[in-house]
């Protein structure tokens, strides 16, 4: 394994430009600016509670909507993630937690397993307002998971156990799979977790 396991991605499309880096051995320093102040915080609740030093800077098209900035923010950390894993030599690989935001309790289930899966069970009704101003649309929690989740080559499943206030649910699902991932990358061996010879 790399003695640095760290990253930085750039994406530029004609929506959105989107750069990251990311150390996952950090102390949760995070730097996140995306025009959308609620899910700068969601992000730094994933790199503080995952350990990860962590700088996300986006810019999109939030005039049109916010779909275009989260998910392609999704897509840029989750490359991000997959590069600074690297070969995942040592890493524990699988991790499952329960957190609990007051009412909110979200389960999160993860295994770094080369597999892109996403299987989201939460769910919002249709006129649930935005979070923040400018609001984010609580319903682009699963697109920035699943954008997340799939450049990153994770199964992740996210269960809503119970809850009614939205912004409690959304952020305990952040926090939850941050503290996954930063048990399921902490280096514990030399072997790789794996008993095809690859992940």
């Amino acid at each position: 394994m790399s003695t640095q396991r760290t990253a930085a991605i750039t994406r530029t499309t004609k929506e959105t430009t989107v750069a990251v880096s990311l150390n996952l051995d950090g102390t949760g320093e995070t730097n996140c600016s995306t025009g959308l102040p609620f899910f700068d915080h969601m992000l730094d609740q994933l790199g503080r509670h995952g350990g990860f030093d962590l700088t996300v800077q986006a810019s999109g098209d939030l005039e049109v909507d916010a779909h275009h900035t989260v998910e392609d923010v999704g897509i840029v950390l989750g490359s991000a993630l997959r590069e600074a894993m690297g070969d995942k030599v040592g890493i524990a690989r699988y991790s499952s937690r329960s957190i609990p935001l007051d009412e909110a309790l979200i389960s999160v289930a993860l295994d770094c397993s080369g597999r892109p899966f996403l299987d989201y069970d939460v769910e919002f009704a249709p006129e649930t307002p935005g979070l923040g101003t400018p609001p984010m649309d609580p319903q682009l929690v699963e697109e920035f998971l699943r954008a997340f989740t799939f450049a990153a080559h994770l199964t992740v499943h996210v269960t809503k156990v119970k809850g009614r206030n939205t912004h409690h649910v959304v952020e305990a699902t952040f926090k939850c799979l941050a503290r996954c991932l930063r048990d399921a990358l902490v280096v514990s061996g030399t072997a790789l977790p794996s008993t095809k010879g690859a992940l």
